[in-house]
């Protein structure tokens, strides 16, 4: 009847899918089930009263000696580990030691493997899953934030262009302020289009770029903004290579130029005009974009680390938002580049961009 019992109890164990074994305090292998001898690659007789934990773990053995120390001192142990297989490769397990204590004394201890594989892949899946959803969100705000603040650019400039036409009776200038508004008509279509464009894609987890000129639209940003330059004064020169192709979401590199131009005549000093310097060179395979003006420039020392942080103003102007530099940076490390600031307050300011050339 024992006998019975005890082949019973074996054939139940050998069909439980964990792996399951008793080593002794000198360390040697009392018992293993046929998860764990098939998890080996061993055979009932290299394995039991012969093999010890050492040689079976191999090079694994130095990392669950902590463990095996832990628990033949009495405590039980749970930790993860990869094993490899015979078969080649790694797999994750959530291990189990117990003691085994006689009389007061540790005897040896059960091992308790379980083969989680499948739960980490889930759980890696899963965590992959949650970034896309993260960035997803992140370019939807951003997206909104784009959509509001460049469509406030367009309104304030129609906006002022319409009070100019209202003001003057002389048909030349209303012919002039006419021709105005319809370069910002048009602009504003663009820039609705590329938005528009943009809203497609926001759900797919890769933006989707294509080969934008970058001379054309530093020039549709000065055409846009043209009101400001003239009643500010103001000299804007473009010296950016005709043939320079960037690899941008064209929105997005709508934006970006709108941005730092409006930036630059925004925050002009108030005892000179504005001069505004963009241009473009080679710098490690990328193309450099600099937008230079002689404004009232940055304490870079007191703000610099805040600089490109939403919400964040910090020349008093009342118009400011804080949201400008916050989209442009998003923007552009989206499109696979950098922007930095030179600074030097009273003086002006550079931005400095790398941007991923189209090859």
């Amino acid at each position: 009847m024992q006998i019975e019992k005890s082949s019973l109890a074996r054939s139940v164990v050998d069909h439980i899918t964990a792996m399951i074994a008793y080593w002794d305090k000198d360390l040697v292998c009392r018992f293993a089930n046929a998860s764990y001898l098939e998890w080996f690659g061993k055979s009932s007789e290299e394995m039991i009263d012969k093999i010890t934990i050492s040689e079976l773990l191999g090079p694994l053995y130095e990392k669950n000696l902590p463990y095996i120390q832990g628990v033949l001192s009495g405590q039980p142990q749970t930790f993860e580990r990869q094993i490899p297989i015979p078969s080649g490769g790694k797999r994750f397990t959530l291990a189990n030691y117990f003691p085994d204590i006689v009389d007061g004394e540790v005897v040896g201890f059960f091992v308790h493997v379980a083969d989680i594989n499948e739960v980490k892949i889930l759980q890696r899946e899963l965590s992959k899953s949650n970034e896309v959803i993260k960035q997803q969100n992140l370019r939807l705000a951003n997206f909104a934030n784009v959509v509001a603040h460049d469509l406030r650019s367009y309104s304030g400039n129609l906006s002022s262009l319409l009070a100019l036409y209202d003001l003057t009776a002389d048909a030349d200038e209303q012919k002039e302020i006419f021709g105005f508004l319809k370069d910002l008509s048009k602009a504003f279509s663009s820039t609705v289009e590329n938005l528009s464009e943009a809203a497609k894609i926001q759900n797919f987890t890769t933006l989707q770029t294509e080969p934008c000129n970058l001379l054309q639209f530093f020039e549709v940003a000065k055409r846009t903004l043209h009101l400001q330059i003239v009643s500010l004064n103001a000299t804007v020169s473009i010296n950016i290579d005709p043939d320079a192709m960037v690899l941008a979401q064209p929105s997005y590199l709508e934006s970006i130029a709108l941005n730092l131009l409006t930036n630059a005549l925004k925050y002009h000093h108030p005892d000179r005009s504005p001069s505004i310097e963009i241009s473009s060179d080679l710098e490690d395979e990328l193309i450099c974009v600099k937008v230079k003006d002689n404004g009232i420039g940055i304490d870079l020392e007191k703000h610099g680390k805040e600089l490109f942080g939403m919400f964040k103003t910090f020349n008093g102007n009342r118009d400011a938002r804080g949201i400008g530099l916050f989209i442009t940076k998003f923007q552009v490390e989206a499109l696979g580049g950098s922007i930095e600031v030179q600074s030097k307050l009273g003086e002006g300011t550079c931005f400095k961009l790398l941007l991923v050339p189209s090859k």
